[in-house]
């Protein structure tokens, strides 16, 4: 069957209108973007299960009148259940692990009219910012193949900014769609909590801190995306309230004129790249360009103590994924099961007591009313996405020294030497150094955005990260629309290119 040769000019709804007025079937679109998978795949390592025969056949069915009837998909290999389909979450001992049910997200995509054509590769757990998992090996950067898209929607981000579809959905739990948006060049944005469901099976995953949404060309996508899927489902835990209007019609609203704090300074005191701290300093330029008024500031959050509290929930989510992994394979887990940093940090999450858990969230609970003193001045936060450009595949890994340290700490289940050693402290320092701008957001519950505005002088991508108020996605919007309309970023292409 033909493709549709243009496939790589349009951006979902472009293509979705394509659609619409006869230029191309839904079944001619899915061949094109199944062609392109096959072919630039091999070079990426973005796409993990492909669900060709899936899609093909929703393809030629009818279609639904929605906004992204006929518009090809992926879906993130972390918490996005498809009935049928292999759920990995990056874990070998997950390789044979089928859900029965489509979660929540899932359903709501599939009543968008997207299809579905494969899931993308991810870190263990979602626990990296980068995507090197043991089970598929590395997803690379179309921008520059030796270095990482970021994660832990590494794969999603890769795919869409190849060219191989137009948009994707991931996850964001510390910063997992805003960091590989950045890496990758696209438009990156994190709902606040609540905004989109989490069911069937999970009502505050990692705490409240993740948010599923998708990672697109365009803001305009983003925006329906969340028009198609925002909203609470049976049992959720809270009821955020509604948007006034659609996003998708915020676009056409201009911001007014925003008093916008800003800061290049990393919240836990380490380095900044200089091209980092360029890329917001130049964002704010324009900024003030558009009339905004744009001024150095910080938000009075003590940075630390957050990261600390970060990996408090990050340790004991480990344990409790692992004491659920007992449960689904009907055995004890070994080390042998999961990556050896997963189990270390699955170790150390059984060491903490639940005292120590609930200070952790009460400091989350003090960053919130943080920032919501801050935002009583401000109307956003303008930071770095990242402290710096992606690095290169293989470099984050664990060095030998860690490696060895792991394996005995595993095998002899160390957990609590390992915490008497002081390393809690290093961890949170070595893991979020790249990335500590990220993780506020998702521990406020606050709605936020990367923003792809810069380029460092290797022409890789590089994010301009801004937060706004509980609820205020409109706001975000609003603004992403402008310095889309200033800036436009969307015919720019990295080195691996499907079309």
């Amino acid at each position: 069957m033909a493709g549709f040769k243009e496939y790589g000019k349009y951006d979902a709804m472009g293509l979705a209108e394509c659609i619409r007025k006869g230029d191309v079937t839904a079944a001619e679109l899915c061949e094109e973007a199944i062609a392109r998978i096959e072919k630039i795949n091999p070079q990426l390592n973005a796409v993990v299960t492909p669900m060709f025969d899936i899609g093909r056949k929703a393809a030629h069915q009818s279609l639904p009148d929605s906004p992204f009837a006929g518009v090809p998909f992926l879906l993130k290999d972390l918490m996005f259940a498809f009935a049928g389909v292999p759920m990995t979450s990056g874990c070998r001992a997950y390789k044979n692990h089928v859900p029965d049910y489509d979660s929540e997200m899932v359903k709501r995509y599939k009543q968008a009219g997207l299809i579905t054509l494969g899931k993308t590769n991810t870190p263990e757990f979602g626990l990296m910012g980068i995507t090197e998992p043991d089970l598929f090996g590395p997803c690379r950067n179309p921008w520059n193949p030796a270095h990482t898209p970021g994660g832990s929607s590494g794969g999603t981000a890769a795919a869409v900014a190849a060219g191989l579809v137009p948009m994707a959905a991931g996850g964001d739990g510390g910063g997992s769609i805003r960091i590989p948006s950045a890496y990758c060049g696209l438009f990156g944005l994190k709902p606040s909590r609540g905004r989109n469901p989490s069911g069937p099976h999970h009502g505050q995953p990692w705490q409240g801190a993740v948010q599923e949404h998708v990672l697109t060309r365009s803001v305009r996508d983003s925006a329906a995306a969340l028009d198609a899927t925002q909203g609470p489902d049976r049992g959720a835990p809270y009821d955020i309230r509604p948007p006034a209007g659609p996003y998708l019609e915020e676009l056409q609203t201009d911001p007014g004129q925003l008093k916008i704090g800003f800061t290049t300074t990393s919240p836990i005191g380490t380095t900044v790249h200089p091209e980092c701290a360029q890329a917001v300093v130049e964002t704010a330029k324009l900024l003030e360009e558009l009339g905004h008024h744009v001024e150095e500031t910080e938000t009075g959050v003590d940075g630390k103590a957050l990261a600390n509290a970060y990996l408090t929930m990050y340790f004991g989510e480990m344990a409790a994924d692992l004491e659920e992994m007992k449960i689904i394979l009907g055995r004890k887990v070994t080390p042998a099961d999961v990556e050896a940093l997963t189990y270390t940090l699955a170790l150390l999450g059984r060491t903490f007591s639940a005292g120590h858990f609930v200070t952790a969230m009460r400091c989350w609970d003090a960053a919130a009313r943080q920032m919501g003193q801050f935002f009583r001045g401000y109307d956003l936060l303008l930071t770095p996405t990242t402290a710096h450009p992606p690095a290169q595949i293989g470099e984050l890994q664990p060095s030998s020294f860690e490696k060895k340290l792991m394996a005995v700490v595993n095998t002899f289940g160390l957990g609590g030497v390992l915490k008497a050693s002081g390393i809690v402290d290093q961890l949170a320092e070595k893991s979020l150094e790249r990335t500590p701008f990220t993780q506020v957001a998702n521990l406020t519950g606050l709605p936020a955005m990367s923003v792809p505005l810069y380029r460092t002088t290797d022409g890789l991508p590089c994010g301009s990260h801004f937060i706004a108020p509980f609820g205020e996605e409109a706001l975000l919007f609003r603004l992403a629309a402008q310095l889309e309309n200033a800036r436009p970023w969307s015919g720019k292409r990295p080195a691996v290119w499907a079309g």
